[in-house]
């Protein structure tokens, strides 16, 4: 066991290391807990020396070891509560291509994917007029509040986007922002941890590309369900009279363009190809959200 600490930095110094092998985002959520519990401790008592406080936390709340493994365990019995069910793992190929289907994160993955477009749209609008008006009004007085807002205001998106990504795509990410509201430090010395921070710049970056990435995401999606159930319902269509491409069926005919009747077959074959698709778009998409939301370093 290491040393007892002696102030806040040292303690969360400690749950850091103690963490060092955790997801970046358990380790953002832990590090928040305990910086804001912490904090509010000492603040709570005046008259004491930091070093007695943070000593009869260490009794009462745990020890930076003891904590650490405390939010391990509830990870996992959360993760375990959370996770969406394992579809059967089959021994022949032509089942596991077709057991996509039966994955419940394929279509979570889908859903992410049509409804990227809103959201890529949503952010890179907000992060392209913040970055203008923070850069056209630096120099006037309300230029530094303005961009400050703006800055505080991406890191809220990275919180609803993180939301969103773990709910549909299953990545794991931050529940809590970056730093409790209440560090005891100058206001400058704020705004120089805002403007250094590797992770302000990469969640303006995240945004920016979800433009792109949602509209090839919605574009893919929309396109393969579109024509994969096109070619699915074709022969129904042409029994019925309806005009389907180049080919007209009149009347029910039993004989006769035969070549229709693989339309279902080149249908779902497509469609479950692009099952396949989706989920790893899925997988993906949600690494590039943790690569880019979650901060990396200990502190």
């Amino acid at each position: 066991m290491s040393e007892i600490p002696r102030t806040v930095e040292e303690y969360l110094e400690q749950l850091a290391y103690a963490l060092r092998d955790a997801d970046p985002a358990l380790r953002q959520d832990a590090l928040y807990d305990a910086e804001e519990y912490l904090r509010a401790e000492v603040a709570g008592n005046p008259g004491r020396p930091v070093s007695e406080v943070i000593a009869s936390i260490v009794t009462s709340y745990g020890a930076p070891e003891e904590v650490a493994e405390v939010y391990r365990q509830t990870e996992e019995t959360v993760a375990r509560a959370l996770r969406t069910p394992k579809p059967r793992q089959h021994s022949s190929a032509l089942k596991q291509f077709f057991g996509v289907y039966a994955d419940p994160r394929t279509y979570s993955s889908l859903f992410y994917m049509l409804l990227s477009l809103a959201t890529g749209i949503f952010y890179f609008t907000w992060t392209v007029t913040g970055v203008s008006l923070s850069f056209g009004t630096i120099i006037l007085i309300f230029g530094l509040p303005l961009t400050l807002l703006f800055i505080g205001s991406t890191r809220l998106l990275s919180l609803v986007e993180g939301r969103i990504v773990e709910t549909l795509l299953g990545t794991r990410m931050p529940r809590r922002p970056l730093y409790p509201s209440h560090r005891d430090e100058s206001l400058w010395e704020r705004i120089k941890a805002m403007l250094t921070d590797v992770r302000t710049w990469s969640t303006m970056l995240y945004m920016l590309l979800m433009l792109p990435l949602g509209t090839a995401y919605f574009t893919f999606a929309f396109t393969t369900l579109c024509v994969a159930l096109a070619l699915i319902v074709a022969p129904l269509g042409m029994l019925l009279g309806l005009q389907v491409g180049n080919i007209y069926w009149h009347g029910p005919v039993i004989f006769g363009d035969w070549d229709a009747v693989f339309y279902p077959l080149f249908g779902i074959l497509l469609l479950t190809v692009s099952m396949h698709v989706y989920r790893g778009v899925g997988r993906l998409q949600g690494h590039i959200a943790h690569g880019l939301l979650v901060k990396v370093s200990a502190r």
